[in-house]
């Protein structure tokens, strides 16, 4: 943190008398310096005039952002300006404490395994209410190796491996995060067309997978496990039948590769009832290859710039008819969908309540 946020909070500056005017502000900043003691990341005292609307949405929705390491929430999420490290490692013990911020998309699995004590660092920092959406690593989930700067490298020899997916992904999960895992998240990476004009065999593979998965989660009924897609080609009966026989979900995946949300809706209804997972991830506008145009625009994430007002109010309907129908609604929402992630939950959440 800097000194100057170290100044405002008084502690570089000597305590006055007791007998003073201003003992009882001094007190305050007292047990603020206290609270900074025990906690690296305070959260945002803002963040609390949100309570009122959390407390008018479902039960069962879960709102949250993909990654929490901005700087640029300070004021809506953190008390202060703290570096992006420090965030990243101390900043989940205050994010969780927003009031409408219940769940995170941990993305940073997608690019290499995480451990059970990994796992459990980020759990030993929210409340027992807290739910964590983990993507499977890429080198279980995408059809290519890619070696350094993303190229592809060669095929994937372990793709969809069910071994390979419950010892790196769903045993560290479960012993790190235990009751706090709320969803398993497999996002297929886009597929070559050796691939996608071989579904039978693709779904075949998946379904292998999605078997193992859902008897290594058998003692753990409440963990959704949820298939994403970046080829819309895929958006059929196989996937849907696929996805009922093993007790997964559609993950409705909202970006440039893949159709609006309109169009993935099908998905869920060929599959209820069941849940709602949903990663709203990049604007439309950008394209499918959009994410570093969108970062530069958005840059520091603390305002909306892209406005996408249309998917906003199609997914609060969504969220509405399936939490009205009793089932569960994770939707994490990326700064790149309209320039500030929890912005853009605030909005959702007024549309719900509304």
């Amino acid at each position: 943190m800097t000194s100057m946020q170290d100044d405002l909070f008084g502690e570089a500056l000597p305590e006055p008398p007791v007998n003073s005017s201003d003992h009882t502000a001094s007190r305050a900043k007292a047990e603020v310096s206290a609270l900074r003691g025990m906690a690296k990341v305070l959260p945002a005292p803002a963040a609390q005039g949100w309570s009122a609307l959390a407390r008018q949405l479902p039960e069962q929705l879960r709102f949250g952002v993909s990654t929490w390491s901005y700087p640029g929430w300070d004021g809506l999420v953190w008390d202060g300006e703290y570096d992006s490290s420090t965030l990243s490692k101390h900043g989940l013990g205050a994010y969780h404490q927003h009031p409408l911020l219940r769940t995170v998309c941990v993305d940073r699995t997608f690019w290499r395994p995480l451990t059970a004590r990994q796992y459990a660092v980020y759990a030993g920092q929210v409340d027992d209410d807290f739910r964590f959406v983990v993507k499977c690593p890429a080198s279980i989930t995408d059809a290519q190796a890619h070696g350094e700067e993303g190229r592809t490298r060669e095929v994937n020899p372990v793709f969809l491996d069910p071994a390979l997916a419950i010892q790196d992904f769903v045993r560290p999960t479960l012993e790190g995060l235990g009751a706090k895992l709320g969803v398993l998240v497999f996002q297929l990476s886009p597929l070559s067309w050796g691939w996608l004009s071989r579904p039978a065999t693709l779904f075949e593979k998946l379904g292998r997978m999605l078997a193992a998965v859902r008897e290594a989660l058998s003692a753990h009924g409440a963990v959704i496990v949820a298939v994403e897609v970046r080829d819309p080609e895929l958006l059929g009966q196989a996937l849907v039948d696929t996805l009922k026989a093993h007790g997964a979900t559609f993950c409705l995946g909202l970006h440039g590769k893949m159709p609006p949300i309109e169009a993935q809706l099908p998905m869920l209804r060929a599959l209820w009832p069941g849940p709602l997972v949903c990663r709203w991830n990049l604007n439309r506008i950008f394209g499918a290859y959009g994410y570093a145009d969108a970062q530069k625009k958005h840059d520091p994430f603390n305002a909306i710039v892209s406005e996408d007002l249309s998917t906003r109010m199609v997914l609060a309907r969504t969220i509405r008819g399936i939490t009205g129908a009793g089932q569960p609604a994770y939707v994490t929402v990326s700064n790149d969908a309209e320039g500030c992630a929890p912005l853009s939950i605030q909005k959702l959440a007024q549309a719900i309540a509304t």
